[in-house]
């Protein structure tokens, strides 16, 4: 599985996507060949959990766990394979062989899960991701499609994507030369695009039409209210420092409050601008689990 979030963010709260959606072929053989040595060196019977991170084309493992993971029941779901029970079998004393399981799964699908958050709930608690984990549930959408399993997955979790409207930037410095392809790729669709004074500047340096939005401590009409008045579609947010997240709080919870999707990384706005990429092009098709199994 591939990890929509980077590294940093707690594996729990990150969507992940199986098979990997951007790994190339070369760093998918690196990973089984470092599975099969650590799983035999550790002479782990049953499952076992590796996290790997890639940086500028090395492999780096994060951490190596002799059990099943949160993530077991996603995988046993996706590929149609009862991975608990296998793996219980085999610890008892029973072979791969005898349970007729010795291939490795492939499928021609994508399976997309991400996580549920209870920010609802809790008005006083920022939706910022970090190392803890905050949500509390999962969804998944399935297609041959990257783009329509993650809006699937998105429509599950009640965040669903829209394919018109405004979109806002407020993005940190860090992350607004990639920003740039995103809103031009929005902008590209239809979309009209909103951003914060910094972020507004680099998108009109790139030739991207862009409609400057104050901030809360700026004035108004500002950000808060385009959100509260129903004129914001999507919003992406990303920012570091604690005055930063301090003056961006209002933002993100406002958005949970009047139930617009929003992103807080530039992986998720990259599988979001995908998404909607697919589903403008086609319809969501319902089709039954069980079809992708064959």
């Amino acid at each position: 599985m591939e990890h929509i979030e980077q590294a940093g963010i707690h594996s729990g709260d990150s969507a992940c996507c199986l098979p990997p959606v951007s790994l190339d072929k070369k760093i998918l053989a690196e990973i089984r060949r470092q599975t099969k040595l650590l799983a035999l060196a550790l002479k782990v019977k049953g499952l076992m959990n590796i996290q790997f991170a890639i940086k500028d084309g090395q492999l780096y493992i994060l951490e190596v766990n002799p059990r099943a993971s949160r993530t077991v029941p996603f995988v046993s779901k996706a590929i149609g394979v009862p991975l608990a029970k296998l793996a219980a079998k085999v610890m008892v004393g029973m072979t791969l062989g005898e349970l007729g399981f010795t291939k490795e799964v492939h499928p021609d699908y994508y399976s997309v899960k991400e996580a549920v958050f209870p920010f609802s709930k809790f008005p006083g608690v920022d939706t910022l991701l970090g190392p803890e984990m905050l949500s509390t549930g999962e969804v998944m959408g399935l297609s041959d499609d990257f783009g329509i399993a993650y809006a699937k997955s998105q429509i599950a979790a009640g965040n669903s994507l829209p394919t018109a409207g405004n979109v806002l930037f407020s993005v940190k410095d860090s992350d607004k030369k990639t920003a740039v392809g995103f809103a031009r790729k929005l902008h590209e669709m239809g979309f009209k695009i909103i951003a914060t004074k910094g972020t507004c500047i680099e998108f009109i340096h790139n030739n991207i039409p862009s409609e400057f939005a104050l901030k809360m401590s700026e004035g108004r009409p500002n950000i808060v209210d385009s959100i509260i008045n129903g004129e914001i579609g999507l919003i992406i947010n990303t920012t570091i420092g604690k005055q930063s997240i301090r003056d961006s709080f209002s933002i993100r919870r406002s958005a949970i409050e009047r139930c617009v999707p929003y992103v807080t990384t530039m992986r998720g706005a990259e599988a979001t601008v995908l998404a909607i990429e697919a589903l403008k092009q086609r319809k969501i098709n319902v089709k039954p689990i069980q079809l992708y199994y064959r």
